[in-house]
């Protein structure tokens, strides 16, 4: 149901690249051929693969000429950012690209040999620096970077199950200091006992700052 609502938002070129990328990694999938030897591909596994490769290359050029214009409209300011990422998610870029990462990254830990054969991974890699230059231009990314150092423990004791409340991962914010900082201009909230930094939001909401 959620393919055939999102296929009506979708130009009919869109869904046929998307439903033809589909195909492609269905026929490398090994289903039964599990364990299958690397001098034992069939001809036509061979050339899926290769078929691969070339409609990577083209998605990849194409990814590549829009988003360095993307990045440059972006940088202009915020509002400009939040609406070209909102035509990129919409492109290419936003709807073929992420579900063929994932797809070669499956088939990549189902056939590493096959798909190491077929080449594609090197040309998606080439697509990273044009994706960090766009991905840096996000409100708040400086602070999401360092909320992401500062807390090297945190998924670890999520996933174990252990409490990550200690002095070297958790930092006690007084009232005082709260309100010190508020005054200096930044604009801290406590939400269940926690407190979040939501001056980047501020900026982009469209609410006010005193429903804030």
């Amino acid at each position: 149901m959620d393919h055939e609502h999102n296929s009506k938002e979708r130009s009919a070129s869109l869904d046929l690249l998307l439903r033809f990328q589909r195909l492609l990694v269905s026929k490398l999938y090994p289903g039964d051929c599990v364990g299958q030897v690397p001098n034992a591909y069939s001809p036509d596994l061979l050339g899926v693969g290769s078929l691969l490769k070339k409609y990577t290359a083209l998605l990849c050029t194409h990814i590549g000429d829009i988003l360095p214009v993307a990045t440059s409209i972006a940088s202009t300011s915020h509002r400009h950012f939040a609406e070209v990422s909102r035509v990129v998610d919409g492109d290419l870029t936003g709807i073929l690209l992420p579900e063929l990462v994932v797809s070669i990254v499956l088939l990549l830990s189902k056939n590493a040999g096959l798909i190491q054969e077929a080449g594609a991974i090197p040309l998606l890699a080439g697509l990273l620096e044009h994706l960090d230059r766009f991905n840096h231009l996000a409100p708040g990314k400086e602070r999401d970077d360092n909320e992401d150092l500062a807390w090297p423990g945190i998924m670890g004791s999520f996933f174990t199950g252990q409490n990550s409340r200690n002095n070297e991962e958790v930092m006690l914010i007084r009232k005082a200091d709260l309100e010190n900082h508020n005054k200096d201009g930044g604009f801290w909230t406590v939400i269940d006992g926690k407190v979040y930094d939501i001056k980047d939001f501020q900026t982009q909401s469209l609410t006010g700052s005193s429903i804030l």
